[in-house]
């Protein structure tokens, strides 16, 4: 019987005996009867297939601000899907029951019955999470293509590092809006994720220039990019590459997966680190800073950047109050940068 999970990549080019996926940024050099780094892709005769097309892990009808996407369809739901594996080597991983797996056995849904859950669901759009989307890339084309005929968005929470060629396609089928996680400076993200973080950067502004909304998340671990020139780097970033009107989320981080095994810290993030980053963020220019993983505090409000009052008000992942009718502050004019 034939794997509905396994299907053919798009991605990737022969070199000599071996074939080079060219998915992410890895470029991962397969042998035959090889996998990539992911194992999620193998070559199998001469061609690449990923072993996960449609292969969920994890479902569920998600509020947009858990992505969390807070300037785009604030008070939504997305029905979201995760699958296995990831491409970066994070020790502190909060998803790592499935990122750090390979797809196994097949759990398909197709991206036909996946858009019918999204409608019966009441769902405004759809998202890929949990673990790195990049990999469901294939998967992910196909239900952007039938979420659009749907008039539904299209969302993707990514740690950035797929290929140029994986962003164009994702953009020609209709990525509305993604989340990438940036998790230090050059320095962190060599050592902790073995990957280059100036790739990632690459790939948040060609988004941004090509019309995709994006946001950035940091999760902010004790000794490990903390400390005030890291938090300013990525702050300075954003603003220079993505606009002021980027909003920076900075969250907190509970230890997970293998972060005491490699001596990280062994609490969660304090609250005073956590206001310090927002501090630093506003320090730089950028007039949206959110705290996050912090259910309650008084950041994870959007505030009009000029007269400073509450546009919308959150609590966790639920909105309680929004005042944005449309894209200007009720209370004194200034243009807010929302999806609405």
């Amino acid at each position: 019987m034939k794997d509905p999970c396994k299907r053919e990549a798009l991605l990737y080019e022969k070199v000599n005996d071996k074939i080079r996926c060219k998915t992410c940024e890895r470029l991962c050099l397969i042998p035959e009867g090889g996998l990539g780094f992911c194992r999620t892709r193998k070559n199998e005769g001469g061609k690449l297939y990923t072993l996960e097309y449609g292969n969920i892990s994890s479902i569920g009808a998600n509020p947009i601000e858990k992505k969390p996407l807070f300037h785009f369809y604030p008070g939504s739901r997305a029905l979201t899907i995760g699958s296995w594996s990831c491409n970066f080597t994070c020790p502190w991983c909060q998803n790592y029951e499935i990122s750090k797996s390979p797809p196994v056995e097949c759990r398909y849904i197709s991206p036909e019955d996946f858009i019918k859950l999204t409608k019966r669901f009441g769902c405004k759009g759809v998202s890929i999470s949990f673990n790195e989307p990049t990999l469901m890339l294939e998967y992910s084309l196909d239900v952007f293509d039938l979420a659009k005929k749907e008039g539904l968005y299209t969302t993707f929470v990514t740690n950035g590092y797929m290929s140029s060629d994986a962003l164009d396609l994702l953009i020609e089928h209709g990525l509305d809006a993604m989340n990438v996680d940036i998790k230090g400076n050059n320095e962190v993200v060599s050592k902790y994720c073995d990957a280059d973080v100036s790739k990632i950067w690459r790939n948040c502004k060609k988004a941004k220039d090509e019309g995709v909304w994006v946001e950035i998340t940091t999760l902010v671990i004790p000794g490990v990019n903390d400390d005030e020139n890291c938090l300013r780097e990525i702050a300075r970033k954003i603003k220079v590459l993505l606009g002021e009107e980027t909003p920076w989320h900075v969250t907190r981080y509970y230890p997970a997966y293998r972060s005491l095994e490699v001596g990280l810290y062994n609490g969660f993030t304090p609250l005073e680190t956590l206001e310090k980053a927002w501090r630093i963020g506003k320090e730089e220019g950028l007039d949206y800073v959110y705290v996050g993983n912090v259910p309650g505090h008084k950041f994870e409000n959007t505030y009009c950047p000029d007269c400073k009052e509450v546009l919308i008000e959150r609590y966790g992942f639920d909105v309680i109050r929004n005042e944005l009718k449309d894209k200007s502050c009720p209370h004194c004019g200034r243009k807010i940068s929302i999806v609405l």
